[in-house]
C-alpha cells in the first residue's frame, strides 16, 4: 500500500517518540531503539512505510552532518597531531580485517574479486552507531573512545580508494561500465572540488557567514550553514567522491573559525532528526523473508563477522597497547558493519562486482551486525567492564595516551560577554594561562578582539545547543557578563536548569539587578558600580585626612556589610515601601556602628591596619544580627 510522504514522516517520527524512551528505559540505548522501531514499521513486518530507498538517501545526510561536526571538533593542526594514530591503529584494523575476510571467502570458492570487494565492503564500521553510543556513554574521551575514533576517521578516508578500486574487480570485461569523462579529467575536477573546499573555507565562507552574523538573523545564519553542508555534498558526489568526506574536511577547515560553536549548534537538531530516520531505515531495511530461507547461514555470517573484526580489533588494541579494560570496550564497539557498507555495495553492485543475490546478502549481514553493536556494548557494560574494576581499581585513571584527542571544550571556564566587563576578567585569567571558552554575539567586536590574539567565538549564550558545543558538561566556571539584563537573567537560567555543576559568577547592571540574579540562583554576583564607587569613597577618606590604611579598612568593611545586606534584601521577595525605608534606616546604622567600631579600636591595632581579619568575627556577629534587627524594628513600628 503507498502512503504520501506525510503520512511516512509521522510513522517515523512516531516511531522514533514510541522506541526510543522505551529502549532507553530498558537500558538499551537510543540507537537499538531505532533499529527496533525501525524492524517493526517497515515493510517486513508491519508495512507501515513506503518508498525506503528515498528515505534511506534522505537519511543518509544525518552521517553527512555528523563528520561535518566531526570536523569542525578537528583543528587541521590537531589532525596532523593525530596522524600516527589514525594511520597506525586505523590502518592496521583496515588492512587486517580486510585481508582475514579475503582469504575466507577464497577458500569457500568465490572469485577473488568478489572477495576482495566484500572484504573492503566489511570491514568498515558505522561512524554512526559507534559514535551515538559512545556520546550517550561519555566513553569518548576515554582511551578506547580516542582509540575507536581514530579507527573511524581512517575508515572514513579510505572510502575514496576503496571507491576508487572497485570498478577494477568487475570479472565480466564486458561489464565495464566506461565513463564518458576521461581519466586525467576526473582527476583534475576531483583535485579542484578539494581545493575548492579548502580555499574556500578560509576566504569565502569565514567572511560570508561573518555578512551573515552581522544580520542577527538566526534562521538566515542556521539557513547558510545547511545550505554550506548540502552544496559540499553535492560537489563530491558530482566528482564521484564520498559526501560525508567532503563535510568532514569541510568542518577541519572552519574549525579554527569564530563560528565553529555557532555551527555546532545550528547543525546538531537537524543531524540528530536525521540520524534517527536513518537508524530506523536501516532496521526497515532488515529483509525478514531472506532471514527466515536461510536462518542458519545468516546467523552464521553475523556470527562470523563480529568474531572476526572484534579479534582482528582486540590484537590491534594490543599492538597499539590499550590497556585491557579500554581494549575490551574498543573492539565491541567496532565489531559491526558500516553504513557506508550500503553505499559501497550499491557501487559494487551498479558495476557488476557482484550479483544481486550476493549484494542482499551483504546488506542483511550489515545491518544485523549493526542491530547487535549495542547489544555488544551493554554485555560490556554489565559483565566484562565490572570485572576489571574489581581486579584493577584505578587502572582506568592512568594518564591519557599521547595520542588523545585535543579539544577545545576541555576549558574550565566559560565567558558569555566579552566587552569591557568581560575582557577585564579574560586578560587576568589569560595572564595565569588559565584555558577559558569566550562567547559573543558581536560581529564587529569578534573582530577586534581577534586582533589581539584572543580565541573568541561568535554565538548567542542563550542557546542550549550552543552551551553544549561550548563545553559546559566539562567545564567548571560559568561567567556572564554580558551588558544587557534581560539576557543576563535568561543565560543565569538557561546554565542553572540544564548545568546545575556549573559555579555561575554574573555581572550585574545596579542593586536591583543583582537581587533578582540572587533569586535566580547565581552563585556569585558582582555589581560593576560597586568596586568604582567604593574606590571612590576611599579616594575622598584619604583626600579628607584619613590615614590610607584606614580609608582602605573603612572600605572594606563597607563591603562586607553591602553584600550581606544585598543578600538579606534578596531574600525578602516582595516589601511594601514603608518596610524597605524602616529597613534601610537600619541597616544605616548598623553600618555606622560597624565604622565607629573599626575607628576605636583602629589605633589598638595599628599592626594589622591594612588587614580586616582582625575583627572580621566581630564584624560577622554584628552583620549577623542585621536580620534580628529589622524584625525588632518591624514589631516597634507596627506597636506604635
Amino acid at each position: 500500500m503507498e502512503h504520501g510522504v506525510l503520512f511516512n514522516i509521522f510513522i517515523y517520527l512516531a516511531a522514533g517518540v514510541v522506541a526510543v524512551p522505551i529502549a532507553k528505559r530498558l537500558g538499551l540505548g537510543s540507537v537499538l531503539g531505532y533499529l527496533i522501531a525501525g524492524a517493526i514499521v517497515g515493510p517486513y513486518a508491519l508495512s507501515l512505510i513506503s518508498n525506503q530507498e528515498d528515505v534511506m538517501h534522505v537519511a543518509e545526510f544525518g552521517v553527512v552532518m555528523m563528520l561535518f561536526l566531526v570536523g569542525l571538533e578537528l583543528k587541521p593542526a590537531l589532525l596532523w597531531q593525530l596522524r600516527m594514530p589514525i594511520l597506525g591503529t586505523g590502518g592496521l584494523q583496515l588492512c587486517a580485517t580486510t585481508l582475514c575476510i579475503f582469504l575466507l571467502l577464497l577458500a569457500c570458492g568465490l572469485a577473488w574479486q568478489t572477495a576482495l570487494a566484500i572484504g573492503l565492503i566489511v570491514a568498515l564500521s558505522s561512524t554512526a552507531i559507534v559514535l551515538q553510543n559512545l556520546q550517550e556513554r561519555e566513553l569518548m574521551k576515554t582511551e578506547a573512545g580516542k582509540s575507536a575514533f581514530a579507527v573511524l576517521l581512517f575508515q572514513d578516508i579510505a572510502v575514496i580508494p576503496i571507491l576508487s578500486l572497485l570498478p577494477l574487480l568487475v570479472i565480466q570485461d564486458t561489464a565495464i561500465i566506461e565513463s564518458t569523462i576521461p581519466s586525467w579529467q576526473s582527476a583534475l575536477m576531483i583535485a579542484g572540488v578539494i581545493a575548492g573546499i579548502i580555499i574556500g573555507g578560509h576566504f569565502l565562507v569565514v567572511p560570508l557567514l561573518r555578512i551573515i552574523a552581522r544580520s542577527r538573523s538566526r534562521e538566515i545564519f542556521i539557513a547558510t550553514a545547511l545550505a554550506l553542508v548540502v552544496g559540499i555534498a553535492l560537489a563530491m558526489e558530482t566528482v564521484g567522491l564520498s559526501a560525508a568526506l567532503g563535510t568532514f574536511l569541510a568542518g577541519v577547515v572552519l574549525a579554527d573559525s569564530e563560528y565553529r560553536h555557532e555551527l555546532e549548534s545550528d547543525i546538531e537538531p537537524f543531524k540528530s532528526l536525521l540520524l534517527g530516520i536513518f537508524f530506523i531505515s536501516v532496521g526497515a531495511s532488515i529483509d525478514f523473508n531472506l532471514l527466515f530461507d536461510q536462518p542458519a547461514l545468516i546467523a552464521f555470517l553475523v556470527t562470523g563477522l563480529i568474531v572476526i573484526k572484534f579479534v582482528v580489533l582486540f590484537i590491534t588494541g594490543i599492538v597499539f597497547k590499550i590497556q585491557r579494560s579500554q581494549n575490551w570496550l574498543f573492539s565491541c564497539s567496532l565489531a559491526q558493519g558500516g553504513e557506508f557498507a550500503f553505499v559501497l555495495t550499491s557501487f559494487a553492485l551498479q558495476r557488476q562486482v557482484f550479483d544481486n543475490e550476493i549484494a542482499s546478502l551483504l546488506v542483511l549481514v550489515v545491518t544485523l551486525s549493526m542491530v547487535f553493536t549495542p547489544l555488544l556494548l551493554i554485555i560490556n557494560d554489565k559483565i566484562i567492564a565490572p570485572t576489571f574494576k574489581r581486579k584493577i581499581p584505578h587502572t582506568d585513571n592512568k594518564t591519557t595516551p599521547e595520542h588523545q584527542i585535543p579539544d577545545d571544550t576541555d576549558s574550565s571556564v566559560i565567558i558569555a560577554g566579552f566587552g569591557s566587563f568581560g575582557q577585564v576578567v579574560g586578560r587576568l585569567l589569560h595572564g595565569y594561562h588559565i584555558n577559558t571558552t569566550i562567547l559573543e554575539n558581536d560581529v564587529s567586536q569578534i573582530e577586534l578582539l581577534q586582533q589581539f590574539k584572543y580565541k573568541v567565538f561568535y554565538g548567542d549564550a542563550e542557546q542550549l545547543n550552543l552551551l553544549h558545543a561550548a563545553g559546559a558538561e566539562n567545564a567548571k566556571l560559568f561567567i556572564i557578563a554580558v551588558e544587557s539584563a534581560s539576557r543576563t537573567k535568561r543565560i543565569l537560567i538557561k546554565v542553572k536548569k540544564h548545568f546545575p555543576h556549573l559555579t555561575v559568577l554574573v555581572r550585574a547592571t545596579d542593586r536591583n539587578h543583582a537581587q533578582q540574579l540572587i533569586r535566580l540562583g547565581a552563585d556569585h554576583v558582582f555589581r560593576e558600580s560597586l568596586d568604582s564607587g567604593i574606590s571612590l569613597g576611599v579616594e575622598t577618606l584619604k583626600a579628607l585626612g584619613m590615614r590610607a590604611n584606614q580609608a582602605h579598612r573603612a572600605g572594606q568593611v563597607f563591603r562586607r556589610h553591602d553584600e550581606a545586606v544585598l543578600h538579606e534584601e534578596a531574600r525578602q521577595m516582595h516589601e511594601h515601601e514603608p518596610e524597605f525605608v524602616n529597613r534601610s534606616l537600619t541597616e544605616r546604622r548598623i553600618l555606622k556602628k560597624l565604622l565607629g567600631l573599626d575607628a576605636l579600636t583602629y589605633y589598638d591595632n595599628l599592626n594589622d591596619a591594612w588587614s580586616t581579619e582582625a575583627h572580621s568575627n566581630e564584624d560577622k556577629n554584628t552583620v549577623g544580627n542585621l536580620a534580628a534587627a529589622h524584625k525588632h524594628n518591624k514589631s516597634t513600628g507596627e506597636q506604635s
